[in-house]
This record gives C-alpha cells, structure tokens and sequence, in this order.
C-alpha cells in the first residue's frame, strides 16, 4: 500500500494526516505515527512507518506498515499545536473555493452589467486582444478558433491580461516595477471586476468576468507570484517552488475553466476539473523553469529547488557554471519526471471540457510536454541550448492533438460530485 503525506500536525505531535489519490484525509482514523529524537528538528524522508487504521464495525485500530513518500514537509512550530499545511493544501482550499463558486453562479441567473463604451469599441477591445494572442501564442490562438466566438473572446482578454501582468516583471520596464506599482495593478483589476475598466484591454476582460463565472481570487494570486519574483530568487524546497509555480501559471487555468466550460454530458466533478487545470499550469511553468535555467542564471535566478541540488551534489555555483555533470543530468532526470507527472494528471481533465475547448489545452499541453523530450535530447544542457519544438512536430501534433479532443468525457460519476 502505498501513500502520500500532504501535510501533518506540529512538531509538538507525532501524528500526521495521510493523502491519498487525489483527496486529502484530515480524519483522526487515518494517523501514521514517527519518532523523532527528542529535541531534533523532524526530518521527514520516504520511510516504513506505522499506520493506525480504524476498520468499521470492528472493536479498535489495524496497525499495518505502508510505505509514505513525503510529498511536503512543512511542519508548525507554534506552541498552540496549530495545523501547518502544505502549498498543495493551501492551493487545493483555493480549488474547491473555486469549484463551489462556479457551481453556485451556474445555478443562479447572472444580471448584465454594462461596460462603458459602445458594442463596437468593445467588439474592437476582443479584436486587438485576439491580436496579442495571435502574435505571442501562435499554436493556442489557432485551437482557440474552433470554440464560439464568446468563449474565444473570452479567453483571448484573460491571455492578455495575464500576458500584461507577467510583463511588468519581465518585460523592458521591469528594473523599474516596484511592490506599489503591483499594489495599483491589482487595484486597477478590483476596478475592472467591479466594472470599471481603466482601457480597452481591460474592458475586454470586464465584459468577459461579468458574462462568466470567473472569480478575482486567481487574478491576485498570479499579481502576488509577480511580488514574489521582485523579492525572491531561491526557493528552498518544492514545497516553495509549488506555490510560486501556482501563483504565476496554475491560476491561468483556474481563470480559464469557468470560459472553457464543462462538458454537459461530463460526470466528472467541478473540483476534479479544477485540479486537472491546476495540473497543467503547474507543469507547464516546470517546463518554462527547466527550459530556462541557463537564462534564469544570467539574471542571477534560480528556479530550482535547493534541498534536491544539495541532495545531488549541486549548489548555485554548478548552475552559475553551466556544465552539464552526471550529477546535473541526474537531477534534470528527476526533475522531468516530475513535470511528466504533472501532465498525466492534466490530461485526465481536458476530455471534460466543453468540446469546443478541448483541442487548444489538448494541443498546448501536448507541445509543452515535447520541449522536455527537446531537454533531453540536448543531453539536459538548458544552460546554454534552448529546448524548442520544431514547426514540423507541431504540425504533427496538432492534428493528433484534435483527434484526442475527440474523446467523450467520463460517463462514471467521479467520487464527490458537486
């Protein structure tokens, strides 16, 4: 048997909740049991432990001995005993907020707002929007035009926002982005939700979170990984890396689900969907991390997790260095497996979304797992040799891409429908 710590109580305690699949336990007839020396800051590592397993109908506790691999290994240190979770618990809460609020307007009538301007200056906002798509996203903006002109538009206004945010760190005014100028980013987006857009780009996405059920929440969450590359440029473990992988490409598809829709004949849950769109985000901007480590380098970043390099061998002077070792080649191996995980859990979501939105998330994911394949055909040398997907294979992918859009969703009801 084999299962997944998430997340455990302080290290005043030695019990600890399990996860397994894809649903978290937080229930006191799951507990495993660890010892650690008294006084020794607790180490968590994939080790035999004892598990206490309460079995309906009988008189008390199972004990059994599974293996546990250690998914997150954040422990509390307040005195209080509070519960210290995981990136991935923090982010999953976000999830099923997400979930239940999608659920919840679905069922209730929307009331127009209107945004100023006339039909035609907003028809000419989604226009130049489709534009930006066009010319920065190429692949994803010819898959978006097999869905309905809404939900094209849609998606194109939320791409560009996103495109607009990402730019204030990265792009040629970043030296001069400060924390205030991302706190009146994020004030100009309250405006824009709250139907007050301050240009035609953000009366694009105004018009598009009024006639969907898109929620802020994701849209901060992606401003605050941009706060996040202003004051940090090491991430000590996965854990770290998780949330800022999150905060700046898993919100994307937490802002695309709701335009891209569920397929009504899905059985699938809302919140299985959600995960399988925080999935791919999550691996997508592994792949851009593993892709880039030589031009993170250069602007002094980098995107990997410290405790794995050490575990290796490796500190930021093999990075800075650029040479490709075993002991580099051992740690990208890892670290794309990683990614292809990711991916796997992803593709189980794109067969529930709406049919018309199916080959553009199908093609993307398919492309961004092919620029791992390009890492490793470059013998794992991202520092100086840029893994790219050829035009060929993309021409070859796309019409694979479309015949696996073909696939019906689920019609077995997944465990907790909402």
């Amino acid at each position: 048997m084999s299962l997944k710590l998430l997340w455990f109580v302080s290290s005043q305690s030695n019990l600890g909740f399990l996860h397994h699949g894809s649903r978290s336990l937080p229930c006191p007839n799951l507990l495993f049991q660890h010892r650690a020396g008294k006084g020794k800051n607790q180490r968590w590592k994939p080790h035999f432990c004892s598990l206490r397993t309460h079995v309906p109908g009988s008189e008390g506790l199972r004990r059994s001995k599974v293996k546990v691999t250690v998914v997150s290994t954040m422990a509390a240190t307040s005195s209080t005993g509070e519960i210290a979770m995981s990136s991935e618990e923090k982010v999953y809460n976000v999830v099923l907020k997400q979930a239940a609020l999608v659920n919840k307007q679905l069922r209730s009538p929307r009331v127009d707002v209107v945004v100023p301007g006339d039909l035609s200056l907003l028809n000419e906002a989604y226009d130049r929007c489709g534009e930006i798509c066009a010319e920065y996203a190429k692949t994803f903006y010819l898959g978006t035009l097999l869905m309905t002109p809404e939900r094209r538009r849609a998606i194109w206004a939320i791409y560009v926002w996103c495109r607009r945010t990402d730019e204030l760190v990265d792009g040629p005014n970043a030296p001069h982005i400060t924390p205030t100028a991302l706190d009146r980013w994020e004030a100009r987006l309250e405006d824009l939700f709250n139907g007050r857009p301050f240009d035609m780009l953000d009366a694009a996405l105004a018009n598009t979170v009024n006639k969907f059920p898109v929620d802020i929440q994701p849209f901060k969450d992606m401003i605050e990984g941009m706060r996040m590359d202003l004051r940090k440029s090491r991430y000590k473990n996965f854990d770290e890396l998780y949330l800022y992988c999150y905060y700046v490409a898993g919100t994307v598809g937490l802002m695309s689900v709701p335009v891209m829709g569920i397929a009504p004949e899905s059985l699938a849950s809302t919140e299985s969907v959600y995960n399988a769109a925080l999935a791919l985000g999550i691996a997508n901007q592994l792949t851009n991390i593993l892709r880039d480590v030589g031009e993170d380098a250069q602007r002094g970043r980098i995107y990997l997790p410290q405790d794995e390099l050490a575990q290796e061998g490796l500190s930021d002077e093999d990075i800075f260095s650029g040479k490709v070792t075993d002991k580099w080649r051992n740690f990208m191996k890892k670290q794309i497996k990683r990614a292809r995980m990711l991916f796997h859990e992803a593709e189980k979501g794109v067969k529930e979304l709406n049919a018309s939105s199916r080959w553009p998330v199908s093609a993307s994911l398919m492309l961004y797992k092919q620029i791992l394949d390009e890492i490793e055909a470059n013998d794992y040398n991202n520092f100086t040799k840029r893994a790219y997907v050829s035009k060929a294979k993309k021409l070859i992918a796309l019409p694979v891409a479309y015949v696996r859009s073909l696939v019906a969703p689920s019609t077995i009801p997944s465990p907790h429908r909402n």
